[in-house]
């Protein structure tokens, strides 16, 4: 079997493949391209049994027929090559693969192609087209507040609920949540699922270089992204994911407005200079006032700041993890943040002051670190 291709694009293909393919994976088939031509059609596959991407792209090639080989160093090799054409010839009773360029040639091997895990066939019970730029966004917003705790894994990845007037994608790890919704996301099903951490990071970073619209078919078991040439298919996480709505609290009095972006660098210098066990940071609301502080008992560090803000409520003092506020504040676009609090051992809701986009809606919850006066 032999075929031709332009250098640039197959690595282009190969490198949003391998996004997939683990290091240490312990079948080592799976440290593999899988490369399939059919009528002219070329079909890149990486899998790590959890989650599989293929991509597929034409070729000038005689025949049909398929082989696996070394992801690493065929990815590698194809890096220092300028744009040009390159040949593979496959012997498929050995599975060696050689690739002759226009100074040279290099030779690979192969491995069996029937030794590859086969693509899962998913029998969608709900379909959703979402437009690539949404997406992207809605994972960028909730990922980062994913759980990595083991005994927990419903709370390793993200709750995606569809339906009903909005469309919920939810990510908590018990310190921190966040509900970002979609207005313009419909279905005539009512469901949820539970998408593991790792196809959305993958997903993520395949859809910065794309504009069109996902399709996205699930059932009880798979998910599946389907956009131009890439279809990515995963499983998903079994289990119930936690009722986030009975820890966001209903009431909140106090609510504290104030700029982001300056409250995000007071925050970034401030907790240099907190306990870096558990980089508490004190929150005092005094009237127009906002006071940031930090301490280190231990080395005798300390910090404080005052900020402008708007605030209505009562004269507050409130401890919260450094970080996660940070994780927040970054992962805002508005101008102006509001913080809705109720009281200092009670979770506070951030918001953003100014809706930029009407079809979207964005609420990050984080609970409270107890003060010792």
């Amino acid at each position: 079997m032999n075929f031709v291709v332009q250098s640039k694009i197959l690595l282009q293909q190969l490198q949003t493949v391998g996004g997939v393919i683990s290091g240490n994976s312990t079948l080592p088939i799976l440290s593999d391209f899988l490369f399939e031509i059919k009528d002219g059609i070329l079909t890149i596959t990486g899998s790590d049994l959890e989650t599989t991407i293929s991509a597929t792209l034409p070729v000038n090639a005689n025949e049909n027929g398929k082989v696996a080989i070394g992801a690493k160093m065929l990815t590698d090799a194809l890096k220092t090559f300028p744009d040009q054409p390159l040949t593979f010839s496959i012997q498929d009773d050995q599975h060696a693969v050689s690739v002759t360029s226009e100074t040279g040639r290099f030779k690979v091997a192969g491995h069996d192609p029937s030794e590859f895990p086969k693509l899962p066939e998913v029998s969608a019970t709900a379909e959703v087209a979402v437009d690539s730029s949404t997406l992207s966004v809605a994972i960028h917003k909730t990922i980062f507040a994913t759980g990595n705790d083991d005994l927990r894994p419903v709370m390793s990845g993200v709750l995606f609920e569809i339906g009903g007037d909005r469309s919920n994608f939810v990510a908590t790890d018990a310190h921190k949540l966040v509900r970002y919704s979609r207005f313009d996301i419909q279905s005539d099903t009512v469901q949820s699922i539970i998408i593991p951490k790792k196809p959305l990071n993958v997903l993520k970073n395949i859809l910065l270089s794309f504009d069109a619209p996902v399709r996205v078919q699930f059932n009880s078991q798979n998910i599946v992204f389907s956009f131009e040439n890439i279809l990515i298919t995963s499983r998903l996480i079994d289990g119930k994911y936690p009722n986030y709505e009975a820890v966001i609290p209903k009431d909140n009095p106090n609510k504290l407005t104030v700029d982001r972006t300056a409250f995000l660098n007071t925050l970034r210098r401030v907790s240099l200079f907190s306990n870096k066990t558990t980089y508490q940071i004190r929150l005092r609301v005094n009237g127009s006032q906002l006071n940031i502080s930090a301490e280190d008992l231990d080395f005798s560090n300390e910090a404080a700041e005052t900020l402008p803000c708007s605030y209505e409520g009562e004269d507050m003092e409130i401890g919260f993890n450094s970080k996660f506020l940070m994780e927040m504040l970054s992962n805002m676009d508005s101008e102006t943040v509001t913080i809705n609090m109720s009281a200092p051992n009670r979770a506070g809701i951030l918001v953003p002051a100014e809706k930029a986009d009407e079809n979207e809606d964005i609420m990050m919850l984080v609970m409270p670190i107890m003060l010792n006066n």
